[in-house]
């Protein structure tokens, strides 16, 4: 059981090491991509959401009109 506690510590170093190299090797996008992809995402949620509403406002009306 002592070794067992021994190899969780050594691995917790190593961890944080494989973490960090990773890291390194993200290829983070420039200002101006980030901020073009920022609006298309902003964009399209926007246009998703306004057809979703319209959609839900359609069902609704229709399931009111078969109800009465």
């Amino acid at each position: 059981m002592g070794n067992s506690e021994n190899t969780e510590k050594a691995q917790k170093p190593s961890f944080f090491k494989g973490v960090k190299a990773e890291m390194k090797k993200i290829s983070w996008p420039d200002k101006q991509s980030l901020l073009k992809q920022s609006v298309a995402v902003i964009c399209i949620s926007v246009v998703v959401g306004a057809i979703i509403t319209v959609l839900d406002y359609v069902i609704q009306y229709g399931v009111s009109f078969l109800t009465m």
